[in-house]
């Protein structure tokens, strides 16, 4: 559920494609910005070539990257749909089916599938019973349906082969299993050995073709207990919450992607189902298989185990505009922490051809210490402990915001961090950045990729993503192109036009004395 730029998302994935040259790096770090990008162009074109794509019948599309320098393989299926998509007081339903995607299916995870939906099914009527039961204030009749929803609530239990879908990737080999909610995307991802690639497309299309949301209620107290430790009893998760109901007047991306506590405690096996069949079709799907494999006989599994789902309609992209904002906007939050300011203002989604300069200016301002706001706010005046900023803030695939945020030093001013902070946004306004500047912004991009290698498993993940969100996973590699030809005067035209007053919200996390 966290968020970040895809522009990190692109440097991370050339630090995979890196990994797969014949050790480059050090006569990389020596050439320009322009040389640079003729020195790899060879590389980006073979990576290119290995690369096959096909998409099933039902609209399953796949994207399959060989890479047989070990026997692994890295998996990613990308849904698109996240926190963003889900009804009105329905919050918290995209990350909670992605909690229960492990739960099994008919066949995994169960000791008797009849007897346990039988079960199932009655503890889903019995809670209603208890909403009902609440409203009208009955005593009598929740004690009695309480005691018998635990029973219930047991008897489903001893059906249950905890954690069997885990247990089974692990015995084979399998590791790196989890998943990821946010307000854009729903991900799902592991590493098998090469001669497990039917097993994982046995697994991976049962798991979605015939789930079971088994362990609900169970799984609800840990989704709560969630959400108390990074909002409710976190000084940044509330001022986060609180920032984003405020930035946002209309849209989604103001709702928290765990969910209203109030929504979650009301959420039902129903909404949930209803949630999967609106959004996990094939044509809503995107699997990134990246490794020792060979595409042919990945299109004949494919074809056999995936090819098993029912066709669909794509979802329609929410139609729900953020209106333009006018003002200034403002909110703090009390609490016995550290004070932090934030600033933030709204900027255009990830397909806009501006939105490069902003990953810039993000990287001038926040990247390393180096930056703008390290050197001025943490080196040089001592007035934060930590500054920062990005964009795509909470998603990035709708219209977003570009965030910058401070942690107040000891025996600092709130007021005075804030004046600082700002005045570094407003240099960009008044100032072209340096030619010197900007082409080290540009190179640390290469500098980054030198000083690491990463694993098959980012390039799925970034294989799928630039998919979904750009519609071409060939936009990863022209991503390059797009970040060397930022001029300063972009720079200062695309910062003049977003950092307004009437374009700004603020949040500042005020310290409350303890009592």
């Amino acid at each position: 559920m966290f968020f970040r730029p895809l522009y990190k998302a692109f440097i991370f994935g050339l630090i995979i494609f890196f990994a797969w040259t014949n050790n480059c790096e050090l006569a990389l770090a020596k050439i320009s910005l322009n040389e640079s990008n003729q020195s790899i162009e060879p590389y980006l074109n073979q990576v290119k070539e290995d690369i096959t794509e096909f998409t099933l019948s039902n609209g399953i599309h796949f994207i399959v990257l060989e890479n047989h320098q070990a026997p692994v393989i890295s998996f990613n299926t990308y849904v698109d749909v996240g926190g963003a998509n889900e009804p009105e007081g329905k919050t918290g339903v995209a990350h909670f089916l992605e909690h229960l995607a492990f739960k099994g299916t008919k066949e995994i995870g169960t000791i008797n599938y009849e007897k346990e939906k039988q079960i199932l099914e009655e503890l889903d009527k019995t809670f209603q019973q208890i909403k009902e039961a609440k409203k009208e204030n009955n005593q009598e009749q929740l004690t009695e349906l309480e005691n018998k929803f635990e029973q219930l609530n047991n008897q489903a239990h001893n059906l249950v082969k905890q954690n069997e879908f885990g247990q089974i990737i692990e015995l084979e080999g399998g590791v790196g299993l989890n998943a990821a909610t946010s307000a854009d995307s729903t991900v799902y991802f592991y590493n098998f050995p090469s001669n497990k690639l039917e097993l994982w497309m046995y697994l991976e299309s049962d798991r979605f073709l015939n789930p079971v949301f088994r362990e609900f209620y169970q799984e609800k107290q840990v989704i709560l207990e969630e959400r108390k430790l990074r909002t409710d009893n976190s000084p940044v998760g509330k001022m986060v919450e609180a920032f984003l109901d405020s930035a946002f007047t209309t849209h989604p991306y103001k709702r928290p992607v765990i969910g209203y506590e109030e929504d979650i405690i009301n959420l039902t096996r129903e909404d949930v189902q209803n949630f999967f069949d609106s959004y996990y079709g094939g044509n809503n799907i995107t699997i990134a298989i990246v490794g020792d494999v060979d595409p042919k006989e990945v299109k004949q599994m494919a074809n056999k185990y995936f090819g098993r789902f029912p066709s669909s309609t794509k979802p329609a992209k929410l139609n729900i505009v953020e209106p333009k904002q006018t003002e200034t906007r403002e909110v703090a939050i009390e609490y016995p922490s550290q004070p932090w300011y934030l600033e933030g203002y709204h900027i255009p989604n990830i397909n806009d051809p501006d939105y490069v300069v902003y990953d810039i200016i993000s990287s001038i301002l926040s990247s390393g210490r180096t930056s703008r706001l390290y050197q001025s706010l943490v080196d040089e005046q001592k007035i934060a402990l930590s500054a920062a900023g990005f964009n795509g803030f909470p998603g990035d695939k709708y219209p977003n915001l570009m965030l910058f945020y401070a942690m107040l030093a000891p025996e600092r001013q709130l007021e005075d961090l804030e004046v600082a902070l700002h005045e570094q946004i407003e240099k960009l306004k008044s100032d072209l950045v340096t030619e010197e500047e900007l082409q080290r912004v540009k190179t640390q991009a290469r500098a980054s990729l030198l000083r690491s290698l990463n694993s098959n498993a980012g390039m799925a993940k970034l294989l799928a993503e630039y998919q979904a969100k750009t519609g071409d996973w060939r936009n990863l590699f022209l991503s390059l192109d797009k970040i060397s030809a930022v001029t300063a005067q972009d720079i200062q035209r695309v910062a003049q036009n977003t950092f307004t007053s009437d374009n700004k919200t603020v949040g500042r996390l005020i310290t409350k004395p303890m009592n």
